[in-house]
């Protein structure tokens, strides 16, 4: 077997992963309302309601079994379970290729949301490969990699949808084979036997790292405005194609790019604007002037009446990423360094319930106010409600105390 501390392949086939789970996320997003409204027989605002729970299924998935597929690879290798994610992935992208039923769009998702979970086991077998002083690199172009497959994703699956609303799946299927067999003979195990451990399902708890609130309690004033942060973006995945089609008549390609250009000008942000922008303002105010945007722009977007006013929104839009960063950063100061690692696990769990419960929220509401039976024709709703969270959030994130 080839050295795992030297081989190229190793971090190649791990960056690759990484990347063809979140093109194969970006692929959907697009594509996925007309193939919903197609096999369910059903019109764009009810479409958005089942893709409204595929989108918890697959967070449920994630959040659920993120810390059973980390503790499974400390137990039986990183090696099994990489391959084995990958293979996954491609099985759910065939399922969803093939699907006849929403049946089959509901199992495709639930394995997408286990082998999603995968990337407890990327961090782990990084940290195998990589020296200390290198790991932040290497953490760092995971992170790149996951941003670049997120802006590409949907364009790819825009352009593919041009030639049917299942070629996208049929190409992700494709890259998911071609990168297992790649990983059979490239991948190394890096997890030597005598450092492995049994199985404990009772340290694979998603709910457990929670309780770094409960130990301080000055965090859960900044925890409950990042929830309601995260709440208040995880709107815009779950229903912009739905929302862009049935408002501007939109094509999935049209679809693709404009979230294709969110993705550039967010990764622009977060790539050199979030730094500058903090030590010009500090992260109080940073966070503050974030939020107040997220709030104005979430009304913008719900009141578009023409296509070209969502570029201009995503221009300005694109500073509510600050948040997170800002407010982060300041939790770091209220535990020593001993539990930094506890406090990150808990703001993971956060972000985890928030891709649950958001979603759902935001499907269902544009369900209700859009489409022949709607109750008002308001398909802005579930951006109205984004406001009122971002306000919510601004809020308790004012409250609280300075000295903090």
């Amino acid at each position: 077997m080839t050295d795992s501390k030297t081989s190229p392949h190793a971090l190649t086939f791990v960056l690759i992963t990484v990347l063809i789970d979140m093109i194969g996320l970006g692929i959907i997003i697009p594509v996925l309302p007309r193939l919903i409204a197609d096999i369910a027989h059903v019109d764009i605002a009810q479409a958005s309601i089942l893709g409204g729970w595929l989108f918890v299924a697959y967070s449920a998935m994630q959040f659920l079994f993120g810390p059973v597929i980390g503790n499974l690879s400390d137990a039986f290798g990183r090696r099994p379970v990489l391959l084995v994610s990958v293979a996954g992935l491609g099985i759910d992208y065939a399922l969803t290729a093939l699907a006849p039923t929403i049946g089959w769009l509901f199992a495709g998702r639930l394995i997408a949301g286990l082998c999603g979970a995968s990337y407890t086991t990327a961090n782990a077998f990084i940290a195998d490969i990589t020296p200390p002083e290198g790991r932040a690199k290497a953490f760092g172009m995971i992170g790149a990699a996951f941003g670049i497959g997120f802006i590409i994703g949907p364009g790819i699956g825009g352009f593919l949808a041009t030639y049917g609303d299942r070629a996208p799946f049929y190409a992700a299927a494709a890259f998911s084979i071609a990168n297992v067999l790649y990983g059979w003979f490239v991948l190394p195990e890096t997890l030597s036997r005598d450092k492995r451990r049994p199985f404990a399902l009772a340290r694979a708890n998603p709910l457990g790292a929670l309780i770094a609130f409960r130990r301080h309690p000055v965090l859960v004033g900044f925890g409950a405005a990042l929830f309601l942060h995260m709440l208040a973006t995880n709107v815009y995945p779950a229903v912009w194609a739905y929302y862009t089609i049935y408002r501007f008549g939109w094509t999935e390609w049209q679809v693709g790019l404009s979230l294709t250009a969110f993705g550039v000008v967010t990764a622009l942000v977060q790539g050199g604007l979030v730094g500058l922008f903090i030590q010009r303002f500090g992260e109080r105010l940073a966070a503050v002037i974030s939020l107040f945007v997220e709030c104005v722009i979430a009304i913008g977007y719900g009141l578009a009446t023409q296509g070209w006013m969502i570029y201009a929104l995503l221009v300005i839009g694109a500073l509510q990423g600050i948040a997170m960063p800002a407010i982060n950063a300041m939790m770091t100061r209220q535990v020593d360094e001993r539990t930094q690692g506890e406090l990150q696990g808990a703001i993971s769990s956060l972000m985890g319930i928030a891709a649950i419960i958001g979603p759902a929220l935001a499907t269902q509401l544009f369900g209700l106010f859009a489409g022949p039976g709607a109750v008002i024709e308001l398909p802005g709703a579930p951006f109205f409600a984004a406001a009122i969270l971002s306000v919510v959030a601004l809020w308790l994130f004012v409250g609280v105390p300075r000295k903090a």
